[in-house]
């Protein structure tokens, strides 16, 4: 046992604010197909002024995702012919095919799969594959951690709907077998975070691919600048890139919409020049007969090129995973009519070149660009290859911090950049390990040929995975028709294995090193995530019974303090078994007592109003109780501690005078608000015995409302207990909450248990290798629970115990 008074370092966190910017929020988000919500305040103009004013921000919104969107895609153009025709272009119709191959790609795999379908398979407006999977553990209970709870279905952004009882029978089948198997469980929870791996290690290779293309247009103004020397250059604009994450992107929706913004307008407009002046017969390719022709022709050639096309959609995954900060209309709009034009017009210009200058191939990019345009042209492109990669970096930021939502990753500090950008982190120890890993893989390949081939791997199986869970999201939560899904799976699944193929056919070419990134990261993943899940069920199944809590808890040696302790601990039901540890060694607790356990539930975002679930434990004069704070995976966890306390301390004091006001009966009617700015409303559930108070409510502000309430809200409540009850009954429970108030003033003391965990003497040699080593490694080399919480240090006090699993 180990008490701190360490001096912690200073760093800013900044409390998020919803929305892109101070007038207005994210609008017309849209949950999984079937919710489609306009945030950002109600208006009490007419129905034609609130539709003008929707239109005119998907407009605004339309225009910011540009910027944050389509700067990876957007810069493809730059090396994708140069990576498929890496040995040179055999016969001129092959140009045709492969612009054919790109165009259709593009349009099944991005346009139709992604912009069309996919997006609208999001969890209440976030995107991506941590989404999709959160998404599902909401309709079945697939976690590995027991720690669900009955209440968390009552949080109002939870959004289960019903759906036609035609298709109910496949559903519950699909969810009885998620929450029966436990290989089901194992396999969806391995795909996810294989591809969440894979993002990451996408994260690493595409700032080298984008900025390393980019900069080798110089050759063409300096012919005598060699290979070392542009690599070196792409090191030290990478290291610049990422030593400028620390400050953040707070306007990077309008401050890189114009760049993005000129960078295709330049490329389309460069395109459709080259098309005209060299060969507009390569319009051509839009007959598919090309494709058949280029594969008839080229044979197994032809198949293992089709990886090289992938590098088309590479930036996808990052449009679907930040959804969040925008709304699908407005992607689809500015998609439409903004990205696809674009891109279509620099493939196809670029193939007109090719087809008068095949021995271009390893430069069709800046070879085609007029020479009154060069200049302008490679400043855009290393700009819109820096915003490229910062969109890349910003995902594997928030899949972190999705991570450790899950209990899936080490603990790192993650801070928020902005107050008026959602979302934007910033992660100091992974932003160093990216830095470093794409360094060295820069100056290891240093051609974009091997590390485009490298990062086809990543897009393929992030592919792939995304059609396999949202094929299990129509199935379990749309609830559509099954030809529907049928046609679906049995289109993009076989399509996309064929691509694979083609990749894993080049696999010791430079597929393998994201792979290696992935197994290592994949490796730290599970470990951390079987461990705890370990030490979770560990602790469960030693929690203190009832009357041995009631028996510590009036023993005559045991001695009360002043103020206010909060014990941090994991379980979300029952006492830890850490607690009799520091009742043995230090027989004192404070005059209040909270344990406390901060849950994550599969929701983006919890409203503070649901945040606490409170219970009070036995015997009451004992002022102890449990508090589950719950967030979703997008919430701030790690806000100041002081303003934590406030807001767990006025719950606290609603939850005692709820839970005395109303009876068992009333409280189990009542229909309660679930937000104080709302007036939307929520059914308890009925059939329950006895007070369920960890259903935590949004109480009446003060005694004084009883007999003041409005008639609109009057109707909704039962008659009161408090008409039942007598003035000192009242008082009671006032000088209760007062009570609490002031042990608040005199301090809080913040308790953290700190488990050493084992593995048994009698385990396996794998486990006590996991288990003694790695996870010791990664647990005693990464953060600590304190800084996490933003706990001051001067006010912890640490338990040491060990657990043998």
């Amino acid at each position: 046992m180990v008490l701190t008074a360490e001096k912690d370092d200073q760093w800013e966190v900044v409390d998020i604010e919803s929305g892109l910017d101070g007038a207005s929020s994210v609008v017309d988000r849209q949950d999984s197909l079937f919710r489609e919500a306009v945030r950002g305040g109600h208006h009490s103009a007419g129905a034609g002024q609130y539709e003008q004013d929707s239109w005119w921000r998907t407009l605004r919104l339309a225009f910011q995702c540009v910027g944050i969107l389509y700067g990876d895609v957007g810069t493809s153009p730059l090396y994708v012919y140069s990576t498929t025709f890496d040995h040179g272009v055999g016969h001129p119709d092959d140009i045709l095919g492969v612009l054919s191959l790109i165009i259709y790609s593009f349009m099944l795999f991005t346009v139709i799969k992604i912009v069309f379908v996919a997006l609208h398979a999001n969890d209440d407006g976030d995107g991506g594959t941590f989404a999709l999977y959160s998404l599902i553990s909401r309709h079945a209970k697939v976690s590995l951690i027991p720690n669900h709870q009955a209440e968390d279905e009552l949080v109002s952004s939870y959004g289960k709907q019903g759906k036609p009882s035609a298709t109910m029978r496949r559903a519950n089948w699909l969810k009885h077998l998620l929450e029966t198997s436990k290989a089901a469980k194992i396999s969806l929870f391995l795909l996810t975070i294989l591809a969440i791996a894979m993002v990451i290690s996408d994260a690493v290779l595409t700032p080298p691919i984008s900025v390393l293309s980019a900069v080798s247009g110089l050759k063409e103004k300096v012919p005598g600048l060699t290979t070392d020397q542009i690599v070196w250059i792409t090191v030290a604009i990478l290291v610049v890139l990422f030593a400028i994450q620390r400050f953040g992107t707070d306007k990077v929706g309008y401050s890189f919409a114009p760049i993005i913004m000129l960078w295709l307008l330049l490329i389309g407009g460069v395109g459709l020049y080259n098309l005209i002046k060299y060969d507009v017969g390569v319009l051509r390719s839009f007959n598919p007969k090309y494709i058949i022709d280029y594969f008839r022709r080229n044979k197994k050639e032809g198949w293992v090129s089709l990886g090289d096309i992938l590098l088309v959609f590479t930036g996808t995954e990052a449009l679907f995973a930040n959804l969040g900060y925008f709304s699908i209309k407005s992607i689809q709009l500015s998609f439409s009519f903004g990205l696809l034009p674009s891109i279509f017009l620099t493939y196809i210009g670029q193939a007109a070149y090719l087809r008068r200058h095949p021995e271009h191939f390893a430069d069709t990019f800046y070879r085609s660009v007029p020479s009154p345009l060069f200049w302008p042209t490679f400043i855009l492109a290393i700009a819109a290859s820096i915003i490229g990669s910062q969109a890349m970096i910003s995902c594997a930021f928030a899949t972190v911090s999705h991570l450790q939502t899950l209990s899936c990753f080490p603990r790192v500090r993650i801070l928020h950049t902005s107050k008026r950008f959602h979302g934007q982190l910033y992660v100091p120890e992974v932003n160093l390990l990216l830095c470093v890993a794409a360094c060295l893989v820069t100056v290891s390949f240093k051609t974009t040929t091997i590390i485009g081939k490298a990062h086809e791997i990543c897009v393929i199986l992030v592919m792939i995975i995304t059609t396999l869970l949202m094929t299990i999201v129509m199935l379990l939560v749309w609830k559509i028709s099954i030809w529907w899904i049928a046609l679906f799976f049995f289109i993009f699944i076989p399509i996309e294995s064929i691509y694979l193929s083609s990749v894993l056919y080049k696999f010791i070419h430079g597929p393998y090193v994201p792979v290696a990134m992935s197994v290592v990261l994949m490796v730290v993943m599970i470990v951390w995530h079987y461990v705890h899940a370990k030490r979770y069920k560990y602790e469960l199944k030693h929690t203190l019974s009832p009357n041995k809590a009631k028996e510590l808890l009036e023993h005559h040696d045991l001695k009360r303090v002043p103020g206010v302790g909060l014990f941090y601990t994991e379980l979300v039901q029952g006492i830890p078994p850490i607690f009799p540890h520091l009742i043995e060694k230090i027989p004192t607790i404070h005059s209040v007592l909270i344990f406390v356990s901060i849950k994550h539930l599969h929701v983006p975002h919890v409203d503070a109003s649901e945040r606490f679930l409170f219970r009070q434990v036995e015997p009451k004069e004992y002022k102890v109780f449990r508090c589950v704070a719950r967030y979703g995976y997008r919430d701030s966890v790690d806000q100041e501690a002081e303003g934590f306390v406030l807001a767990l301390v006025e719950s606290l004091q609603y939850y005692i005078r709820d839970v005395n006001l109303y009876t068992v009966d009333e409280i189990q009617s009542i229909s309660y608000p679930i937000s104080r700015d709302h007036s939307l409303s929520r059914e308890k559930p009925s059939g329950r015995h006895g007070i369920y108070a960890e259903e935590m409510i949004t109480p009446i502000q003060s005694f004084s409302e009883l007999t003041t309430l409005s008639n609109g809200v009057s109707n909704r409540l039962p008659q009161f207990q408090a008409s039942k009850m007598n003035i000192a009954e009242l008082a009671k429970i006032e000088e209760e909450q007062k009570f609490i108030q002031r042990e608040t003033e005199k301090g809080v003391v913040y308790i953290l248990g700190e488990s050493e965990v084992v593995a048994r003497p009698q385990s396996s040699l794998l486990k006590k290798i996991v288990v003694n080593y790695i996870y010791s490694f990664l647990r005693k080399n990464f953060m600590q629970g304190e800084k996490m919480l933003s706990i001051p240090h001067g006010k912890l006090l640490k338990v040491g115990i060990s657990y043998e699993i």
